[in-house]
């Protein structure tokens, strides 16, 4: 395996485990673990009919297109808490609930289902599901 394709799971570690884990950091505003995760070539996916919702190809992409315009119009960091998380196989699905203060001060309190799929220990795939009235109302259009 190239460096890129190493598991970045600890040995005997679960999916499930490193998703709990990585929630409990998100949960404390710190998305880290998130990021350390996804592979360079991962898809992610953010659902419904908004300018936020398409498929982001690459990490570059998750982070300048959707992790940092989303970070541009919050006044803090966004936290995120798991509710439920349900894993198989390659599969864990995070039912979550975020909190955060837009820059205008309206609240940004959304509730997501992430469905993750591992390969080779790390995340290639994201779905993002939520309410995507929220995010037209609270944040506007992306990039």
């Amino acid at each position: 395996m190239t460096k890129r394709e190493e598991s970045v799971l600890p040995e005997g570690t679960s999916h499930r485990e490193v998703i709990q884990r990585t929630f409990e950091a998100l949960a404390a505003g710190d998305s880290r673990p998130l990021l350390d995760l996804l592979t360079d070539d991962v898809t992610w996916k953010v659902m419904g009919r908004t300018p936020w919702s398409r498929t982001y190809r690459g990490k570059e992409s998750v982070l300048n297109d959707l992790l940092r315009q989303l970070g541009a119009r919050l006044s803090g960091r966004h936290k995120a808490t798991a509710d439920r998380i349900i894993a198989e196989g390659e599969y864990v699905v995070v039912q979550a609930t975020g909190n955060a203060t837009t820059k205008a001060g309206m609240p940004y309190n959304n509730e997501y289902c992430f469905i993750y799929r591992f390969e080779g220990g790390s995340i290639r795939e994201v779905t993002e599901y939520l309410d995507t009235e929220l995010i037209t109302s609270a944040l506007g259009a992306g990039e």
